[in-house]
């Protein structure tokens, strides 16, 4: 029992210094009244600084250049890449043994297998 006791306040303790150190409401330095002539939240950042979406490359139609500047691809896979066209979808490099699961994980959020229409 005595252990609980001691494991209890100790949980206590905590709990109130993880509280006290946390703001809230109630311990607000500033009136009520002050608060309505607080200045407005910050905006969303405008798009011009949200990351910009990184271009897929489509490996039915990219130049072994393109393809060799991938991470972990070679001129040997883009050589294979390019004689194994055209792919139905992307997973198809690794389905094909065209390229080490390794590196499908490296590019797989960098490529894409358009169709054509």
């Amino acid at each position: 029992m005595r252990h609980f006791t001691l494991a209890s306040l100790t949980a206590a303790a905590l709990a109130v210094g993880l509280l006290a150190s946390a703001p809230s409401m109630a311990q607000s330095t500033q009136p009520a009244a002050k608060a309505d002539k607080m200045a407005p939240a910050p905006k969303a950042a405008p798009a011009a600084m949200a990351p910009a979406k990184v271009e897929l490359l489509d490996i039915n139609s990219a130049t072994a250049d393109e393809l060799d500047a991938l991470p972990g691809v070679g001129k040997a896979y883009s050589a294979a890449i390019i004689k194994g066209r055209p792919y139905k979808g992307k997973d198809e490099l690794v389905q094909k043994s065209i390229v080490p699961q390794k590196t499908y994980d490296g590019i797989k959020d960098k490529i894409i297998a358009k169709q054509k229409s």
